[in-house]
């Protein structure tokens, strides 16, 4: 898993707890990296794994929370850093569906080695998109957080509900983004 991650995780979980809170997490979970991480090194999944518990008991926010907020905070963080692949996008939908044909692509050409999920979109009619998500390493929750990143950065409304299936290339995660189904907006 890309260092990108963890820097991301440990820079949420700063804010969250405050860094000597979670220095001392990192110190305790006896980490094969020692907790020291850089943007561009790889690390196992099982390290992020293992933080993600540590800052979802330290802080008392469940695991699937704290993985949704993460993806929130992620695409803050795409869009700060990476402008570009939201540039030529008008709105969330455009946006998701170029994650897997133009984001993804550009972001193997960044990192050759990053192991990426891979996604994909079906227009179900005006206002409604089905994004299909497929990982061995069972992230929905943070996919989640990206999507209604997604849908905030854009400033549109929509429910997202999701279910395990089985898809067309495999075992997934799809999510339906329905913008139809109230007439709520997004608050500011």
């Amino acid at each position: 898993m890309k260092g990108m991650v963890f820097t991301q995780l440990i820079e949420m979980a700063d804010t969250m707890l405050g860094p000597d809170q979670v220095e001392a997490i990192i110190a305790k979970a006896d980490l094969p990296s020692g907790g020291a991480y850089t943007a561009v090194g790889n690390y196992p999944h099982s390290e992020a794994v293992t933080l993600v518990g540590a800052f979802s008991e330290a802080s008392g926010v469940p695991v699937p929370a704290l993985l949704e907020g993460f993806g929130e905070h992620m695409l803050r963080f795409f869009h700060s850093n990476y402008p570009a692949f939201f540039s030529t996008c008008p709105d969330a939908f455009t946006f998701l569906e170029s994650v897997e044909t133009y984001v993804h692509v550009e972001v193997k050409k960044l990192y050759p080695d990053a192991e990426l999920p891979r996604f994909s979109t079906y227009r179900m009619g005006p206002g409604r998109l089905r994004f299909d998500y497929y990982s061995s390493r069972h992230l929905e929750n943070l996919a989640a957080g990206l999507i209604k990143g997604t849908l905030k950065l854009y400033n549109e409304y929509a429910v997202v509900t999701h279910d395990s299936i089985e898809g067309e290339h495999g075992p997934c995660v799809r999510f339906l983004i329905d913008k139809t189904t109230s007439s709520i907006q997004p608050s500011a």
